[in-house]
């Protein structure tokens, strides 16, 4: 009896994941805690260890394919078991022979990444009842006689061109031809068979019409015998027919759909969620930041931070705790029927990766030292860039900062992070003409922005936080008090 492997809840509140890529393969012999599968939830991509040592015996869902939490997804078997596993009874969603519930194996998903992994049974098709057929006509005999693939039309095995001649005559039959007497068992004539039938888009059926082009007259290559647009195109070479007759393609075939899921399905849900339920106010502040760039080259040149990445957002980081610490009410959660104020601060930054937006946090980052923060940040950065965050990392943050100065932006109106109250936008640091003692010299300047959910934070509130984070940006020796 094998032992099927579920695909667990790796994370809080995870519905369903995504099948990247298998790391085993049927008959190969694994140990516990060996990765069998990489899969991509809502907030990361996760490697599965196996809880058992045995054979993999079967891969029930297929790379690429959507699973539920609690689905089958691989049956292990004893060392040295044959990779055909016995029949899985009991196990919800398995189908076996004839499609008996508890007989075979789970049903999977299917489309263009379907994988041979998923070998499941299925049962003989059946004749279709016999069609009564249209009348004889007078002077006619019987039908044609349908024999299997390959054969002639007197049920010997033929050459290739009586088998031809035998789907030809099948073909015939169903569309209710009839032969006159004393024709033999040969091929039809070619007026009783019809034309084959030519397999093609409608893009490409459309333009055949325009060119007056008859598509069975066109040899096709595409897969199933599909006439494609540039098997048309070759075709009206060869007849001499001028292309630019042929009409851009369809709308359609310039449009590429993308699946909603994992990592862009959860943000689009978070930030709907967010949108309309948390009252958004947003304030700007323009920084002078030249002291705070000062400061940044200082601490890499400082033996300390020797292989250190320090740049503007840590300082940014550490202004955001500093302020938060003054005004505790930007670091809280609104649950209706009470406020929740956090004295610990789970700094979320947000980062764009490949799989989409990601915010991690770092927990507890008010206890760290300016240098342990720089360390927690770069690991963070590398991390989700990388695409290995784990669930536990994007879970319980408490207060976010987003550096859309990395996008090369001055400023923006972020969208709160579902379950917090704040978010801070960093803007990029430019060198711009600046009043000094009233004299205008070169400054850099950036832009800080900040969203609140008004049902928490007052525009009083607002300010004052982010006049406080100002304030650090534009003399850092504060943080020393």
């Amino acid at each position: 009896m094998p032992q099927i492997f579920n695909l667990p809840d790796v994370g809080e509140g995870l519905t369903e994941a995504e099948i990247l890529a298998w790391k085993v393969a049927p008959g190969e012999t694994i140990t516990v805690n060996q990765v069998l599968v990489e899969i991509e939830t809502a907030k990361s991509v996760v490697e599965l260890p196996s809880p058992y040592a045995g054979t993999v015996l079967d891969l029930l869902a297929a790379e690429g394919s959507t699973v539920e939490v609690g689905t089958p997804i691989i049956a292990v078997g004893s060392p040295g078991e044959s990779p055909e596993p016995a029949p899985v009874s009991g196990v919800p969603g398995v189908l076996g022979e004839g499609g008996e519930p508890g007989a075979g194996r789970p049903l999977v998903g299917s489309g263009p990444k379907a994988d041979p992994v998923r070998r499941r049974r299925r049962a003989a098709p059946q004749p279709a009842p016999e069609q009564p057929g249209p009348a004889r006509p007078a002077g006619w005999t019987e039908k044609l006689s349908r024999g299997p693939l390959g054969t002639g039309l007197g049920g010997g095995i033929g050459t290739a061109a009586q088998g031809i001649a035998g789907r030809a005559a099948r073909l015939a039959e169903d569309s209710g031809v009839w032969r006159r007497p004393g024709r033999g068992d040969g091929p039809a004539a070619p007026e009783s068979v019809p034309r084959r039938p030519a397999l093609a888009k409608p893009p490409v059926r459309k333009a055949a019409r325009d060119l007056g082009v008859d598509l069975a007259d066109v040899p096709a290559t595409g897969a199933a015998g599909q006439i494609t647009k540039q098997d048309l195109l070759a075709h009206v070479a060869r007849l001499g027919e001028p292309r630019d007759r042929l009409r851009p393609a369809a709308p359609e075939e310039r449009i590429e759909r993308i699946p909603v899921k994992g990592v862009r399905k959860a943000t689009a849900q978070n930030m709907v969620r967010s949108a309309f339920s948390a009252p958004h106010a947003s304030v700007f502040v323009e920084v002078d930041a030249t002291r705070t760039m000062e400061f940044v080259q200082r601490l890499k040149a400082a033996p300390d931070y020797e292989g250190v990445k320090v740049t503007p957002l840590l300082v940014l980081a550490k202004a955001v705790l500093w302020a938060a610490a003054r005004n505790p009410m930007v670091n809280a959660t609104w649950t209706d029927e009470e406020i929740l104020v956090k004295h610990f601060v789970n700094l979320g930054i947000a980062a764009a990766t490949p799989r989409g937006l990601m915010v991690p946090n770092v927990k507890d980052a008010q206890e760290l030292s300016l240098r342990e923060l720089a360390v927690a940040l770069d690991e963070l950065s590398r991390t989700a860039r990388a695409g290995r965050t784990q669930p536990a990392d994007m879970q319980g943050g408490t207060l976010t900062v987003t550096n859309i100065g990395a996008l090369g932006l001055d400023t923006g109106t972020p969208i709160i992070n579902p379950g917090e109250v704040a978010i801070v936008a960093f803007g990029s640091i430019k060198q711009k003409p600046w009043v000094v003692d009233g004299a205008v010299v070169p400054r850099w300047v950036t832009t800080l922005g900040g969203s609140f959910d008004h049902r928490v934070v007052d525009g009083d509130l607002a300010a004052r936080f982010t006049a406080d984070v100002a304030r650090i940006l534009e003399e850092p020796a504060l943080l020393l008090d």
